[in-house]
């Protein structure tokens, strides 16, 4: 196992591309489930070592901030732009979509506290298992619930949002994460 952890490399993004960067948090995401996949056969065979106590801070950091953030981005703000931005019959299809990657968020949330249980106690060092089931389940709906974004609600974003909608979710995207305009400025 080694301590090239997810959330500190990866596609880098920023908020002044708002669809671009939700699509480089799911790499993170990815990385991410595959520490926690890592880390099962870990514990097995060196227990809560120092390997694993920092892995789980890790990964705990990652859900209980950054994916959380993300879920924020999409549901405050992009979802109902792209509701704002269609009329009629294809409002409804939005809203289905939206709706159910909305009702996905809730599920891996609920997913996360009873994983970041688990974690918890190997992160203080205490001996623990990742529940399988618990663990293939999580992941599999972020699988499934990444790949749905990927291929049908960003593409849409591009597609219908205009350059007013983007800088207000990225605007929207600074200020949940504390970065300032003068932040960006000085980039």
């Amino acid at each position: 196992m080694t301590t090239d952890f997810p959330g500190f490399s990866g596609p880098a993004a920023s908020t002044e591309a708002p669809l671009e960067m939700l699509s480089a948090c799911h790499y993170r995401i990815e990385r991410q489930c595959s520490t926690l996949r890592r880390l099962v056969p870990h514990l097995r065979e060196h227990g809560p070592d120092e390997e694993a106590r920092t892995a789980a801070t890790r990964i705990m950091r990652y859900f209980d901030t950054s994916a959380l953030q993300h879920h924020a981005d999409e549901e405050e703000d992009l979802f109902p732009a792209l509701l704002e931005s269609m009329a009629g019959s294809d409002a409804i299809c939005i809203r289905q979509l939206t709706d159910g990657l909305a009702a996905d968020h809730r599920k891996l949330e609920a997913g996360w506290r009873r994983l970041r249980v688990v974690l918890s106690q190997i992160a203080d060092g205490q001996p623990a298992e990742l529940p399988a089931d618990l663990l293939d389940a999580f992941i599999s709906l972020y699988e499934d619930h990444m790949q749905r974004e990927e291929d049908e609600l960003f593409p849409m974003a591009a597609r219908l949002l205009g350059d007013a909608d983007i800088t207000r979710i990225g605007q929207a995207m600074r200020q949940r994460r504390g970065i300032s305009d003068a932040d960006i400025a000085g980039n």
